[in-house]
């Protein structure tokens, strides 16, 4: 027993000598000790919750694989027209030239999508079969490279303004139609919004890269029959704005919450404006901002068809010369974003149709030489990305479109 107790005993006996020799530490140095340690474990902490420079968002995987081209350059595409077999000629045509991209209706000009969504969709009942097999036809762009835009349009809606007459503008309590007998939603009420992004997140999980949103505004010529009809403000009851920003307002934050909704789904975000938007501060009816739009999205959609202008640039009859109406129209466009410090990519819609309601005789014809007009002007001006329009899909043949 006493052999075993030795040793403890003789570490005792050490370890009291060694505290004994143990400098003293004034109060002063103790309090110093402590703040540098409490000064070390913050800047611990603060190492625990530094964030690194850029987080890997979470975003949905539509599980498609598509790259976006050196430059967007695109053909409109309808909903029938891709069931039909017309459709092979356009895949042919965007697979045989320097085209490579279109832009396709998921909910057209009156309304109806044009897919059928699930059974259980809050949408089915505007749904058409127009898209017959949604997945064979993202299927067939991805096979052939082909960058899929989706097509919404928002604000012109007869038939939700059928459905929620509330929701629209009322003449005389009857839902109000243009000459046309198109109806639309107001861009105030928060319920569209939701309504049209809710479409537009659809698209983003068929697989489409990119949600352009088309119809961002009040119906023409609003200014001279907003005092005539009735509806409702919403939100924006009370604001102290006039009637022109406050139109304004209501648009531009219509844009705002679709990109921010639209961010969990990785897709650009497009919205079409009038050409004429960008040469003024804003427009008096229609509600749009070009520099207010442009600054809260990816791509900025300009319609810039010849023969939608009259004399605004000293053009007397901007149709039969489209080479130098893009020419002039870049020119302003260049200017207003480069003004915005964070500008969206400029990819203006060009003409490749016939307007025969300007002229009391022939046409001029578009054709080769006009499109490539209009294609020459933009690349001369800096601006490499553009989308053809006709309405029945039918786009000249043998264009240089990158001429």
């Amino acid at each position: 027993m006493r052999t075993t107790r030795q040793p403890f005993i003789t570490l005792i006996i050490t370890i009291l000598l060694m505290l004994t020799f143990i400098p003293s530490v004034s109060a002063e140095e103790e309090t110093e000790q402590k703040v540098m340690a409490k000064h070390e474990l913050r800047e611990i902490n603060l190492e625990m919750y530094k964030l690194p420079n850029k987080i890997k968002r979470y975003t949905f995987d539509s599980g498609y694989t598509f790259e976006y081209p050196d430059a967007v350059r695109g053909i409109y595409v309808t909903g029938p027209t891709t069931s039909v077999n017309r459709f092979e000629g356009l895949l042919n045509l965007v697979d045989s030239t320097d085209l490579n991209a279109m832009v396709i209706d998921i909910k057209e000009d009156h309304g109806n999508l044009t897919f059928i969504p699930d059974e259980n969709s809050p949408y089915a009942d505007i749904a058409q079969r127009y898209i017959h097999d949604p997945e064979k036809l993202m299927r067939t762009l991805e096979e052939k490279g082909i960058y899929p835009i989706a097509r919404v349009v928002v604000f012109k809606d007869t038939l939700l303004a059928k459905k929620h007459p509330e929701w629209s503008f009322l003449d005389n309590g009857k839902v109000w139609t243009n000459n046309k007998g198109d109806s639309f939603v107001s861009p105030f009420k928060k319920e569209v919004w939701e309504y049209n992004v809710g479409i537009a997140k659809m698209a983003a999980e068929m697989g489409f890269q990119e949600i352009q949103f088309d119809y961002v505004r009040f119906p023409e010529g609003f200014e001279r029959r907003d005092k005539e009809l009735t509806y409702d403000l919403g939100d924006y009851e009370g604001s102290d704005l006039n009637d022109i920003k406050l139109r304004v307002q209501a648009v531009t934050d219509f844009v705002a919450y679709a990109k921010q909704e639209l961010e969990y789904y990785d897709v650009d975000v497009a919205v079409d404006i009038f050409g004429y938007a960008a040469t003024i501060t804003e427009t008096p009816g229609i509600g749009q901002n070009f520099s207010k739009i442009s600054s809260n999205v990816d791509v900025i959609s300009s319609m810039i068809y010849p023969s939608h202008w009259t004399s605004y640039f000293g053009i007397d009859f901007p149709d039969k010369e489209p080479y130098r109406l893009i020419t002039e129209y870049a020119k302003v466009e260049n200017e207003v974003l480069g003004a915005l410090e964070d500008p969206p990519t400029s990819r203006p819609w060009i003409q490749d149709f016939e307007a025969p309601w300007l002229y009391s005789g022939a046409a001029t014809q578009y054709d080769k030489a006009e499109v490539e007009a209009q294609i020459k002007a933009l690349n001369e001006n800096g601006i490499n990305e553009f989308l053809i329009w006709n309405a029945s899909n039918k786009y000249s043949e043998n264009v240089d479109y990158t001429p």
